[in-house]
């Protein structure tokens, strides 16, 4: 279970096996100067104890944004919408993808769906992670 006294602000789960998912931590990483996120494998505690307080996200398996973890406001955004609230934290240009929650939830989560399902079969499985800097490592919760 994960300690809530212990747990960043800004919080990225992703799928540990999934190349798609690393790259997508690596994009994050190069792209957040400031080091707003920080990283937990869906597949580790952090994300165990944010699962067992919202059921649903257990059926999921690819990236999850979580505002507040651990506290009463913890809000996880999933699918298209974890890519836009996790967008609007970011310099421009790619701030500007939040933009895209303009666009009808339905479709952009079924655009989302899509290219999940199919990211094993079109980019197979993480078989190496770049290991992060010294000053990124405290930014990664088991």
């Amino acid at each position: 279970m994960d300690d809530a006294a212990q747990l960043p602000e800004r919080l990225v789960l992703f799928d540990g096996d999934c190349a798609v998912c690393n790259r997508a931590v690596q994009f994050l990483l190069d792209h957040d100067p400031e080091g707003v996120f920080h990283y937990a494998p869906l597949q580790g505690p952090t994300a165990a104890g944010i699962v067992a307080r919202h059921p649903a996200l257990a059926e999921l398996d690819s990236l999850v944004f979580v505002d507040a973890p651990g506290t009463p406001d913890e809000t996880p955004h999933v699918h298209a919408g974890a890519v836009f609230a996790t967008a609007a934290l970011l310099p421009a240009p790619w701030r500007w993808i939040r933009f895209g929650r303009l666009l009808p939830r339905a479709i952009t989560d079924a655009a989302y769906k899509a290219f999940a399902a199919s990211r094993y079969s079109v980019f197979g499985a993480a078989e190496a992670c770049r290991i992060p800097l010294p000053d990124q490592v405290a930014r990664f919760h088991a």
